[in-house]
């Protein structure tokens, strides 16, 4: 039934993927699909913000990004599952729903993230956004 399935997590937080990863795995599994695992590294958002900044500073936030989600996969896929890295950069959901629609997948995988007393779960703006304009399914893992 699906073909390619798309986890977007942080990489910063574990309430992101930890609940979340365990189902993308067991589906793409069960699908014979594709895992496509991404983590967004935000822009500056206004040029007088980069002006702070050393002029390759977001590229080398996008290598580390990069390196940190091999290492994450590695540590959080299994190796029988065929897995496309990708980093994308600018507001998360704008990427995610850019990068969904380019690699054609079929579903979108993302979690909630628990509040500080564990007993509820809160859905993000991104995770809203993301929910009103996909083109694809997507599931939101407590």
């Amino acid at each position: 039934m699906y073909k390619d399935i798309l986890l977007a997590i942080d990489l910063e937080d574990a309430s992101t993927w930890d609940r979340a990863a365990p189902q993308a795995v067991a589906l793409a599994k069960a699908f014979g699909a594709d895992l496509h695992v991404m983590a967004v590294v935000p822009d500056f958002g206004m040029t007088l913000v980069a002006s702070f900044f050393p002029k390759d500073f977001e590229e080398k936030a996008l290598d580390e990004a990069n390196a940190r989600l091999h290492a994450w996969v590695s540590e959080n896929v299994p190796d029988d599952i065929k897995v496309q890295h990708i980093v994308g950069h600018g507001r998360a959901y704008e990427e995610i729903l850019r990068i969904a629609g380019e690699i054609s997948c079929d579903m979108l995988i993302l979690s909630t993230r628990s509040s500080d007393e564990g007993e509820d779960f809160e859905v993000g703006p991104n995770t809203a956004h993301i929910v009103r304009h996909a083109a694809q399914t997507v599931l939101i893992v407590r």
